[in-house]
């Protein structure tokens, strides 16, 4: 799985992206920079969720939940973020709110 790893990258999705939000998960998504470059995600948790020790919880939660939906969408940019209920979340909850996002958004993931 590719991720979005440069500050630059990650503003630019942020910006230019459109918003989607799910009580378990929200999600910025955008088309890639160009039309080679790979398709990436990217996984946050933002201090108010918590401890170090929360937030690397609630991003590995959210890395098993792309996994599972077979993430990285060719020809998109993904951003995750996790929410306050994201942690203690089911598995199947967790998969069903990011597909119910990425069918909002009009992708075909799989």
């Amino acid at each position: 799985m590719h991720t979005i790893k440069s500050h630059q990258d990650f503003e630019r999705v942020f910006t230019q992206g459109k918003r989607f939000n799910h009580p378990l998960i929200r999600m910025v998504i955008c088309d890639c920079a160009s039309e080679g470059d790979p398709a990436r995600v990217a996984f946050a948790a933002a201090k108010r969720l918590g401890n170090a020790v929360v937030r690397n919880r609630s991003k590995r939660v959210l890395r098993e939940t792309a996994r599972a939906c077979e993430l990285p969408v060719q020809g998109k940019e993904i951003i995750l973020f996790a929410t306050a209920r994201t942690r203690t979340s089911s598995p199947e909850d967790m998969r069903g709110a990011l597909e119910s996002l990425l069918r909002r958004a009009g992708v075909n993931h799989a």
